[in-house]
């Protein structure tokens, strides 16, 4: 696992510099499983050279060979977690089931807005919701939902990933989940990705202001 001054990007490609009176900011997007909030956030990532991923750290080990420490997550141990906790390194986190730990670290937020970028956020309701208490009015948060919990089963269903418990279980959370979409600043309801994605885009540019 890595040491506590291993928690640095991977890319070590020349980085922007933030302008002078530059104020960082976060859209924090949530959503139930399935919703389509990983692929509007990857879009808006992906396409606009304004935002920068804010990368979560975890304490669960890499799957497989495709992921990378740094890039998509910060692979730390339990115990490195735990001390970060004690240090209030995090703007949030959250032990998922024991011994798991996922949290947003201050220092990747402060890394992405020294290069003179917004922070983009893919967190669960929880999550997002902690994040919006700790910034206020600096962070926009943006719930993704499902035209309806049928339209859910049947994308879920649709990927042919999980067991039928599993979607129940997920189904169930989700549930749970869509009854806080009224905390978020906006709610987008991904029935059509591309309008989606584009009222996301608008959401994005008039929260900016650039």
């Amino acid at each position: 696992m890595s040491s506590p001054s291993s928690v640095a990007p991977v890319d070590s490609a020349v980085q922007p510099t933030a302008p002078a009176g530059f104020v960082g900011k976060l859209i924090v997007f949530c959503a139930p499983s399935g919703a389509g909030k990983t692929t509007i956030v990857r879009h808006l990532v992906g396409h606009d050279p304004r935002l920068a991923f804010s990368i979560s750290a975890c304490t669960r080990d890499k799957r497989g060979r495709t992921e990378e420490h740094g890039k998509d997550y910060y692979f730390i141990s339990v115990e490195e977690f735990r001390a970060r906790i004690e240090r209030d390194e995090f703007v949030e986190w959250e032990e998922v089931y024991e011994g798991a730990y996922y949290g947003t670290l201050k220092t990747e937020l402060e890394r992405i807005w020294a290069t003179g970028r917004h922070a983009v956020l893919d967190l669960d309701v929880k999550g997002g919701l902690s994040v919006k208490r700790y910034f206020g009015a600096r962070a926009l948060g943006v719930f993704v939902k499902p035209p309806s919990l049928d339209a859910l089963a049947d994308r879920l269903t649709a990927r042919n990933t999980d067991s039928a418990s599993s979607i129940s279980s997920r189904l169930y959370k989700a549930g749970f989940e869509l009854t806080f979409a009224d905390k978020f600043d906006a709610v987008v309801v991904n029935d059509d990705l591309p309008t989606a994605i584009a009222q996301a885009e608008k959401l994005v540019n008039e929260f900016i202001g650039d």
